[in-house]
């Protein structure tokens, strides 16, 4: 029987670029976005199911697990990816906006880990989670924004927190932190700081979609079953001292 995956942010950009390398790795893939449209779109193409969400909405989120128990009986792979930056400088971040990033970067997560562990507590073997952070949580030298990096190190926090606490259940638990990947959010960077931070990145160009989930499908296969607990930062050597 194949192993079922379920990535959020499946739609566009390294979402859907997971959901096919999962895809060409044997996994069943159930792709979970909030554009309803394109992720349809995207699923009828490469042949995943789709269940569009807004995964900020904790009932939202219980009720997606609940169709993956009816049809599958279980979850084996998690992959946390959706998420979005809000490019804001830090004295002209609202408090609606503050909420927001969190929602939809740290908080989607942590509600999919609830409903997802219970699930993979019923299947045998190795099952995983893997989190789509930011090298930003990290590197001081980029532009991201306050609550963007904010939302990024909670998920790493949060990874660190479930791959010791399920260590003994079978889960294994890790962080991948891409610095600039070439997705959507190119386009809502000024022009300028785009180009400094290119300038920054050892190759002069971002990483592609791809690279990102290709590490993705490793820490899916066999290969990564011992791993747990880690921050895996994609950056070209970008940030060794």
């Amino acid at each position: 029987m194949a192993k079922v995956a379920l990535v959020t942010g499946a739609a566009r950009g390294i979402g859907l670029a997971i959901a096919q390398a999962l895809l060409q790795a044997g996994y069943t893939v159930v792709g979970s976005d909030i554009d309803e449209v394109r992720l349809t779109q995207a699923a009828a193409e490469h042949g995943f199911t789709a269940d569009a969400v807004d995964l900020t909405q904790p009932a939202a989120v219980a009720q997606l697990f609940g169709r993956i128990a009816e049809v599958h009986s279980g979850l084996d792979l998690l992959v946390n990816n959706a998420g979005t930056c809000f490019v804001t400088d830090f004295l002209a971040i609202t408090p609606a906006e503050l909420q927001q990033q969190m929602a939809i970067n740290f908080e989607s997560a942590f509600f999919c880990c609830q409903q997802a562990i219970p699930l993979m507590l019923l299947r045998p073997g190795i099952k995983k989670i893997v989190n789509i952070s930011s090298n930003g949580a990290y590197n001081f030298d980029v532009f991201d924004p306050a609550h963007y990096r904010a939302s990024k190190a909670a998920l790493d926090n949060l990874t660190k927190h479930l791959a010791r606490r399920y260590a003994h259940e079978g889960i294994v638990i890790n962080s991948i932190a891409p610095a600039m990947t070439r997705t959507d959010l190119f386009d809502v960077v000024a022009p300028e700081v785009l180009a400094q931070a290119l300038a920054g990145m050892p190759r002069r160009e971002p990483l592609d979609p791809t690279e990102v989930a290709a590490w993705v499908a490793f820490l899916a296969s066999p290969a990564g079953d011992c791993a747990s607990g880690n921050v895996i930062i994609l950056n070209q050597g970008r940030d060794v001292r």
